[in-house]
């Protein structure tokens, strides 16, 4: 079993501004990576009030841009958005407040040109079985099932 490195308050507090500067993090994240660093529960409780209060934590941050970047990148819908909040541990205003920087017309858009093109991949004779196809990926990607079987029954 190989020594891990031990660190001092002050070098866990360097190497987590290292850490949530370089992308948002959340809570949950932090408080992982600083007992991964073997710090005991003071040390993790200091450095993260030092977090907050230089502002390199901040959970609304962090949500906002959670939301915004899985939407836009990865093209989530609101109900895996929300699963991933919560999974972290974030508040429900927070959630809130995050699921507001999503645009509704740009969601159904989304939601529409990602139905178009799966559709066209879907290799299956059978309409039935390729819109069973197309609503479980759709649900998989996380958008609402009354607005799949909407954009699903204006492909079919």
């Amino acid at each position: 079993m190989k020594n891990k490195k031990s660190y001092t308050v002050e070098e866990a507090t360097k190497l987590m501004e290292n850490f949530c500067a370089y992308q948002e993090r959340c809570h949950k994240e932090v408080d992982q990576k600083l007992y991964d660093l073997q710090m005991i529960p003071e040390a993790r409780e200091k450095i993260m009030l030092h977090l907050l209060q230089h502002n390199f934590l901040n959970e609304e941050r962090f949500s906002k841009a959670f939301a915004r970047g899985k939407f836009s990148i990865k093209n989530w819908g609101r109900i895996k958005i929300v699963n991933e909040l919560k999974f972290r541990n974030i508040s429900s205003y927070n959630i809130k407040t995050a699921l507001s920087e999503i645009d509704d017309q740009d969601y159904l858009e989304t939601l529409q040109k990602i139905a178009e093109k799966k559709w066209v991949l879907i290799k299956e004779p059978n309409a039935f079985k390729k819109r069973g196809k197309l609503l479980t990926y759709l649900s998989s990607k996380g958008y609402e099932s009354e607005l799949i079987f909407k954009v699903a029954k204006g492909l079919i």
